[in-house]
């Protein structure tokens, strides 16, 4: 019995022959090892084009921005696992990836298929603000998480956005998912009571598709960033391991009730 619906059996993608491995149409080992950057490499393996100067100037920088942000619930999964399974650095990248979901780490592209919703409902639904004030206001009355608003530390502003969308204005790439993500900011405070700051998850969807990057690619950037600095931090808990006192740390702030 086949599972799941019939498809044509292609990939544009890469193939690989015994004196040559071809990529996007590209010989790897001739066009694009030691001339194309890691970056212009995940351009081009996603869209089949090679970045333009602006998409790589925003990847790069949203890349930066998402990878590192201290002992953060997926460098503690990884590394406690690391500390109790050092043979397997797969494992303990792959523990450190499967928390990034909805909550941390992976909410840009849950902020992006937002953005996308409401620029879809303007203007024959009413005006962009019309727009977000109702369906934002519908978010609120369901309890449903705003993503790519607020963080428990950033309270007042996340530097990392700012700077992202300092950067979009500075390149003139500001567009229209930058313009509903500053809509959406400023119908906060009437709607939540409160203002909630526009977080990195918010503003990497925001730039990255207002340069064109593919929306379904947006949960990719978080992971490839962070994989890079769970490598790094890998590699210190092989040196100076603090995986186990992490667990300890974690046990001893959780009080048993029987």
């Amino acid at each position: 019995m086949q599972i799941g619906k019939p498809s044509q059996r292609r990939t544009s993608i890469s193939t690989a022959a015994p004196d040559s491995i071809t990529v996007r149409n590209r010989d790897l080992c001739k066009e694009l090892i030691g001339q194309v950057s890691l970056t212009e490499f995940f351009c081009l393996l996603l869209t089949g084009k090679p970045p333009t100067d602006v998409q790589r100037l925003f990847l790069d920088a949203s890349l930066v921005s998402i990878s590192e942000h201290g002992l953060v619930p997926s460098i503690q999964a990884a590394r406690m696992t690391f500390a109790a399974a050092p043979e397997a650095l797969q494992g303990a990248v792959a523990a450190g990836l499967l928390g990034c979901g909805s909550v941390v780490l992976g909410s840009s592209e849950e902020a992006g298929k937002l953005f996308a919703s409401l620029l879809a409902k303007t203007p024959h639904e009413g005006t962009l603000e019309q727009v977000v004030e109702r369906e934002i206001s519908a978010l609120r009355a369901r309890r449903a998480p705003l993503p790519g608003f607020g963080h428990p530390l950033h309270q007042q502003e996340d530097p990392r956005a700012t700077r992202l969308l300092a950067m979009a204005d500075e390149h003139g790439t500001a567009g229209e998912n930058v313009r509903v993500l500053r809509a959406i900011a400023a119908a906060v405070p009437n709607i939540y009571g409160r203002a909630l700051p526009i977080n990195v998850s918010g503003a990497i969807p925001a730039v990255l598709l207002d340069v064109g990057f593919p929306l379904k690619a947006l949960k990719g950037v978080p992971l490839v960033a962070r994989s890079v600095s769970l490598v790094a931090h890998l590699l210190e808990e092989s040196v100076e391991p603090i995986g186990f006192a992490l667990a300890h740390a974690g046990e001893n702030a959780i009080e048993y009730v029987a």
